[in-house]
């Protein structure tokens, strides 16, 4: 949790540290048309909210692919609403004995820790 913690303070220094500067950059020509906005990155998983906080969740789905050397999971999981996700695929971090205990194509039952848009399996069960 230390790094999460250490990574959001690195963030809000270099953010800060721009604060009451003045822009350095020539004006832009009257007729210059604005720059496009840039998407966040929250905008590719559907504008979900993500927690800031650990938040623990169960769902269901079917197993699509286990990297056992990544420590990875793949799940084509229903919606969770304790994150407001809908159903959709995607690969989970799990330990290996989770891994050792499912095959590809199994419909499965599983807990899940989440942080931000990434999350772990920490129990998961064939159906």
């Amino acid at each position: 949790m230390k790094p999460l913690y250490l990574t959001a303070a690195l963030a809000a220094a270099v953010l800060l540290s721009g604060c009451g500067k003045k822009a350095e950059t020539p004006a832009a020509e009257p007729s210059a048309a604005p720059a496009p906005a840039v998407a966040s990155a929250a905008s590719d998983m559907g504008k979900m909210d993500m927690p800031v906080g650990a938040t623990m969740a169960k769902s269901t789905g079917t197993v699509t692919a286990i990297d056992k050397v990544a420590g990875k999971i793949t799940l084509d999981h229903k919606a969770i609403p304790e994150v407001k996700w809908p159903a959709m695929t995607m690969a989970f971090a799990a330990k290996p004995a989770l891994l050792e205990s499912v095959a590809v194509g199994d419909k499965v039952a599983f807990d899940v820790t989440i942080t931000g848009n990434a999350g772990e399996v920490t129990a998961i069960k064939k159906q």
